[in-house]
């Protein structure tokens, strides 16, 4: 769970949250072709139920310091400038995570694992 203090209390939210909410900014970006997965159990999940698509696919977040540490796999489409698509994700995510949550997010790693037509 990440969590914050304010002055009514704490307040917890599951990464599963951050995952969808991510999951579904980053999908709606123009270049993005799909997400890749970004850890083991994400592969074991995607191997098993391959008829499933899974919107945190890709996504892994985790709090450090009281800051939100963000790393995206993604597959981008060829012909596209891959740097402006990284860029925009980038932003958009950076915003809409602040914006929603009101967390910092310190950084966002966005790895290009594929290209696709």
């Amino acid at each position: 769970m990440i969590g914050f203090e304010n002055h009514l209390g704490t307040i917890s939210i599951s990464p599963e949250y951050f995952s969808n909410l991510i999951g579904h900014v980053v999908s709606s970006c123009f270049g993005v072709a799909g997400m890749a997965n970004s850890n083991a159990r994400q592969g074991l999940r995607s191997f098993i139920f391959r008829h499933i698509s899974y919107i945190d696919k890709g996504v892994s977040v985790r709090s450090e310091g009281g800051g939100l540490y963000i790393d995206l796999h993604i597959i981008v489409t060829y012909g596209l400038n891959i740097s402006a698509v990284v860029n925009s994700i980038i932003n958009k995510v950076r915003y809409t995570v602040e914006d929603i949550t009101g967390l910092d997010v310190c950084k966002v790693n966005v790895f290009v694992d594929g290209m696709i037509e």
